[in-house]
């Protein structure tokens, strides 16, 4: 993108065409890195208290229409809030742990085409406006598009961090730290 202060930084004909070819990496980024996990490691966490790997995808599946592009449709069609959300709650009222892994694959795949077609829609002067966070202050859609990428990214690392976990747990007769730091500390499977 650029660097703060760049004038591409709120030039949102260059936001919207970045942020498209970001977005659209995810679901060949977590079909290669999620493409061979077994029923366990699905459900393992790495620590108490952080998600499993088929809790991280319900989560991106669900943010993908409830959060990122329910709140950009609001600032680009003019509203002037959102709907207050609970993506925490939601991993224990939906029970994301006992999830299929291939139907949230499958739901959150349908819904980022469904985003990135809109997406490829949407006029880029919209994304200068801003609705009110339920908590106080205000967003923009250039925010929200910006921050969209970044939640993406942050689960992939999430996801990558996860599974250097499980596979350090498998081999702790080995010196995996050579790799270099493995988050979270060795707990065995919660």
């Amino acid at each position: 993108m650029g660097a703060p202060g760049d004038s591409r930084v709120s030039d949102p004909f260059t936001l919207l065409d970045a942020a498209q070819r970001q977005l659209s990496t995810l679901l060949p980024a977590l079909d290669a890195v999620l493409g061979n996990l077994d029923a366990d490691a699905w459900r393992a966490r790495p620590a108490p208290g952080e998600w499993a790997p088929v809790e991280i995808l319900c989560h991106l599946r669900d943010e993908e229409v409830e959060d990122f592009g329910a709140r950009l449709q609001v600032v680009v069609g003019g509203g002037t809030s959102f709907t207050p959300i609970d993506p925490e709650g939601w991993a224990v009222d939906r029970r994301y742990e006992e999830a299929d892994p291939g139907e949230a694959l499958g739901a959150l795949r349908a819904r980022r085409t469904e985003s990135l077609r809109w997406l490829a829609s949407l006029d880029p002067q919209a994304l200068r406006a801003t609705s009110r966070l339920p908590q106080g202050g205000a967003l923009g859609g250039l925010d929200l598009l910006a921050a969209w990428v970044c939640h993406d990214r942050l689960h992939l690392a999430q996801l990558g961090a996860t599974l250097a976990r499980q596979w350090a747990t498998a081999w702790p007769s080995l010196r995996v730290g050579y790799a270099g730091p493995i988050p979270y500390e060795p707990t065995g499977r919660t």
